[in-house]
């Protein structure tokens, strides 16, 4: 399902922002990007996402940069600097003179003994996954919103089938007398005369080889479960994507057993609205 949500948060001299993108997928997939001091959290991002998502491609992406304050941040290795006197005056005293002077500027200049002030990412992690919570929160929302709308258009496709077959239902009694008929209009032509027990066997079995009355049942019962699963607050996507199948199954029999260019054509329609019904479903978690 198509949605895009996001959370920003000041946090200390940074500033932290998590993305989240998602699109249709039959499966969880879950495509995660994260600064690499953050990396730890992985597992328990994915952890909680799982538990928030069960079907679609999420892109979630966690940014981190300085705040205009973060310049402040610096800190004075000290440790370090003092090393780098000391190496200076055993250097000159292991010459017996002084090399040369130096000011300030350039011992902060040197690597690391001017530093930015290091963040505990340990203390970090409870409020950035607290954040992260927000961010699903609201794309869980924009999911809902959508899913909902999509759930009335496969409801109002599922009446639109309801239709077709109550009319094919109708239509059965006097499809089956007309071929009847048009049987017997064909054997009065024929000079030899059939036995009449014989010709009634053949068109009992021929009616029950082209009664449609079981595959209108069975599409009657698993509009009847789409619905019911279209309502339920559980995840059902995949339980969907099987009742269409199941469907499409039965309209290309209904197809097959067809006897007259109605039932052919309610057939198509059926398949028709099952396609649609279908590509909608691919976004229903």
């Amino acid at each position: 399902m198509t949605a895009f949500a996001g959370a920003e948060r000041e946090i200390g001299l940074w500033a932290f922002s998590w993305e989240i993108r998602s699109v249709n997928h039959r499966y969880l997939d879950i495509a995660l990007r994260l600064p690499d001091s953050f990396r730890f959290l992985e597992a328990e991002v994915r952890n909680r996402i799982g538990k928030s998502v069960k079907r679609g491609h999420l892109d979630v992406t966690l940014m981190q940069k300085k705040t205009p304050s973060s310049e402040s941040g610096l800190e004075l290795d000290t440790t370090l600097l003092k090393k780098l006197l000391a190496a200076t005056e055993e250097i000159e005293a292991s010459a017996n003179q002084t090399l040369g002077h130096f000011n300030a500027l350039e011992l902060l200049r040197w690597p690391g003994v001017l530093r930015e002030s290091d963040t505990d990412r340990e203390q970090l992690a409870p409020m950035l996954l607290e954040l992260l919570g927000e961010a699903m929160d609201k794309i869980v929302t924009v999911r809902s919103n959508e899913g909902a709308q999509l759930a009335e258009l496969v409801e109002t496709r599922c009446l639109k089938m309801r239709e077709h077959l109550a009319d094919v239902r109708q239509r059965m009694p006097e499809v089956l007398a007309a071929l009847r008929q048009k049987i017997l209009a064909r054997l009065s032509e024929v000079t030899a005369r059939p036995d009449p027990d014989r010709l009634e066997q053949e068109l009992v079995y021929l009616a029950q080889k082209l009664d449609v009355a079981e595959e209108l049942d069975r599409l009657d019962a698993h509009i009847a479960e789409t619905l019911k699963t279209l309502r339920q607050k559980e995840p059902s996507g995949r339980r969907l994507d099987f009742l269409l199948q199941e469907m499409n199954r039965e309209a290309n029999t209904l197809g097959s057993k067809s006897a007259d260019s109605e039932t052919t054509r309610a057939s198509v329609e059926l398949k028709v609205l099952i396609e649609q019904m279908r590509e909608q479903i691919q976004n229903i978690e």
